[in-house]
């Protein structure tokens, strides 16, 4: 679907500057005809107690603050270039051409915490912030602060990022709007699309393959949203139908440094069936798809979202929700890097999975939640942000990992995976010289409150858990407040209270995750006989009134969970979850003579769930497994190859502890996944010589 160009008509009434703006969804899709779960506003939901709660002050006191910092130094590059481009500073530009966008984000993360704290302090600082950036853009529109001290021709070379760094320009500047109601952002954004729409809307042949990391997309339709120019949204499309519209010649591939079929232009996106290329920027290509599909309710446009879904969460996703399984290989028919490889395909130590991409899956699955109402898409959403975004982190906020495999080791040999700062590393860096994923993750955390519901047609949906209380509109203008208490994940039970409703029915739908199997549900005290089945959402539809309190009741079990039989890599092991939570081996847990390769797991091992409150000194509560694990004696082979003799094997008292919370107590080897003994604990089945045999 192509839409006629209408003339540009910004409603002055809609950019007046105001002190007390509303702040709506953070993807704001109320208007949006092809939603069924629409967004509540940005501060409807506010973290209280718990999991979630702790994150967010630590976020509040230690993420962003010390991002700010590094950002704005010397370390960070991303201001200094601001300022050098706006004739401030003296200087070169540094770091890499994509370090606008990065800074983007760091803003955009202050605006969501500025709309929960409302300090004050925060906008004065992006305000002398935004005042430089307005200064370093072009009279055109343009912004790119390497080019413009460069003197580089603008649209030259799509691997400088322009089309990233004006996609979270524009997201951050209608968070910013949104949240104030101020314009000196968001004019800088307007004016950048503008320039964006002027070159790119006639498709110039030499253009056609410009979108490489297509962020742009998301932030055009935000922008349409915010300011209703139809323009934006006629231009997000463009950048879809640009895929798979030109071959590629070889000298255009030396031209801009390619490798391979980065961003799935073999193809076009409607005929789609894999996921493929460069895993973040498919993602943010596909997150983009999702928010023009909800504008125009293009079938063939929700079709190839449902295949590419399929393909990325289904056949390529790892246990942690991570995506992108190689740094370098072959997805499709090209060598590619930070690569989707092919189905089941899934290593453990050289696994990559960038945090950008997990994050990006979460982003993805979070806006086809919002289209499908299918409760499959919040539980990879919680995957992630348990496992595979949180592991990005540190427990003090201040160390960042780039890749986020499932298996590390002493000795382990990284130099394949790069620069310093996308190193496979034991241990999180203070700073990361490609600092894309940090500012993503800390946005992520720092909006997640505004995942945690939806609105369907009458009601509130909850999709994540977590201690908090809400205050908001249904879809008929009704104000919805209630009280969300829970100790969730690590607890399994989650009490809703409602203290203000309407007098009408309408729905509550509660997410079952699908690992929740025999979930109980009651209302005051009293069984629902409502169907509680794991993977959907239960829905109960009564007339509320102010006291009532819905009590639902997870088992959370310890569950050990083996790869689908296509995954080598995970052959005859098992990794080990409680709920949404992957637990793994950590060294400091074994005797200083061991290591991860000399540990197996019991098949009839059993582990007691044991929270402490100060896991890594950091005061960062965590719930570990103790219980008793197999280390094998005569392990010590410096062969490739070995005969094999019957393993000898010692039980030992250790715990296993959450993945993301890994590499925080020194430098240490980890393994999710661990082979398996049958009977080796069971006094009866020992002497029995196939009992160490694995599965």
């Amino acid at each position: 679907m192509v839409f006629k160009k209408l003339p540009f008509i910004i409603c002055s009434f809609m950019l007046v500057q105001s002190a007390h703006a509303v702040e709506r969804g953070i993807n704001h899709n109320a208007d949006s005809p092809y939603v069924k779960f629409k967004n509540i506003n940005i501060d409807d939901a506010k973290w209280t107690t718990g999991f979630w709660s702790e994150k967010f002050d630590m976020l509040e006191s230690t993420m962003i603050p010390y991002m700010g910092e590094l950002l704005k130094g010397d370390i960070g590059h991303g201001y200094n270039n601001f300022k050098i481009a706006a004739g401030l500073k003296e200087g070169k530009a540094k770091g890499f051409p994509f370090h606008d966008g990065d800074f983007y984000k760091w803003m955009e993360s202050t605006m969501y915490l500025y709309a929960i704290n409302k300090d004050e302090k925060l906008l004065e600082q992006l305000d002398e912030i935004i005042a430089v950036i307005a200064k370093a853009q072009r009279p055109d529109g343009y912004l790119q602060t390497h080019s413009i001290i460069k003197n580089i021709k603008p649209y030259t070379n799509r691997q400088y990022h322009e089309m990233y760094n004006s996609g979270h320009l524009i997201n951050a500047a209608v968070i910013h709007h949104r949240v104030t109601g101020q314009t000196n952002f968001l004019d800088i954004a307007t004016k950048n699309a503008d320039m964006i729409y002027k070159l790119f809307s006639p498709r110039p042949k030499h253009l056609a393959r410009f979108g490489f990391n297509q962020t742009q997309i998301t932030g055009l339709v935000e922008l349409y949203r915010e300011v209703k120019d139809r323009r934006y949204l006629e231009l997000a499309e463009l950048f879809i139908n640009m895929r798979g519209q030109v071959e590629a010649n070889l000298d255009d591939t030396v031209r801009i440094n390619m490798i391979g079929d980065m961003v799935q232009e073999k193809k076009p996106f409607r005929k789609e069936n894999d996921a493929v290329g460069h895993a973040v920027l498919a993602m943010y290509f596909y997150a983009g798809a999702a928010d023009v599909y909800a504008e125009t309710g293009e079938k063939a446009l929700l079709d190839a979202l449902n295949r590419v879904w399929s393909s990325a969460n289904e056949r390529k996703m790892y246990i942690t929700g991570a995506i992108g399984q190689a740094h370098h290989g072959a997805s499709g028919h090209d060598s590619v890097h930070e690569a989707f490889l092919q189905d089941y395909l899934m290593p453990n130590a050289t696994a990559y999975n960038e945090t950008c991409a997990n994050i990006t899956n979460a982003m993805f699955n979070w806006r086809m939640l919002g289209l499908t109402g299918d409760a499959k898409h919040a539980d990879i959403m919680e995957t992630v942000l348990y496992n595979s975004a949180l592991s990005g982190i540190s427990a003090d906020g201040k160390h960042y990992f780039y890749t986020n495999p499932l298996r590390r080791s002493f000795g382990s040999d990284t130099s394949r995976f790069g620069k310093k700062g996308t190193t496979a590393t034991l241990k999180r860096d203070s700073y990361l010289n490609c600092f894309c994923c940090p500012p993503n993750l800390i946005r992520t955390l720092a909006k997640l409150s505004g995942w945690s519901y939806s609105l369907p047609e009458n009601g509130i949906a909850v999709n994540i858990y977590g201690g908090n209380t809400l205050e908001t509109n249904l879809s008929d203008g009704s104000v919805l407040k209630l009280t969300q208490n829970t100790q969730y994940p690590w607890e399994g039970r989650v009490d809703i209270t409602i203290n203000e409703a309407k007098a009408e029915a309408f729905d509550v739908l509660l997410r079952i995750p699908g690992w929740a199997e025999n979930s109980t549900l009651k209302v005051n005290g009293k069984a629902t006989g409502v169907n509680v089945v794991a993977g959907t959402f239960a829905k109960l539809t009564r007339e509320w009134k102010a006291g009532d309190m819905i009590t639902l009741d997870m088992p959370l079990n310890i569950d050990f969970v083996e790869g689908n039989s296509r995954i080598e890599e995970v052959r005859n092991q098992v990794a080990v979850k409680r709920g949404p939570i992957v637990y793994v081996v950590e060294t400091p847990d074994l005797p200083k003579e061991n290591n991860i390769f000399d540990v197996y797991l019991a098949g009839d091992s059993t582990f007691t769930p044991t929270h402490t409150k100060d896991f890594s000194g950091s005061h960062d509560s965590v719930t570990t497994l103790k219980g008793k694990l197999l280390l094998r004696s005569n392990n010590k082979k410096e062969n490739m190859y070995n005969k094999v003799s019957k393993p000898e094997f010692t039980a030992y008292d250790t715990q296993l502890v959450p993945y993301y919370a890994w590499s925080n107590r020194g430098v240490a080897e980890m393994t999710v996944f661990l082979p398996v003994v049958w009977g080796e604990l069971d006094k009866e089945a020992k002497d029995k010589e196939s009992s160490w045999w694995p599965f």
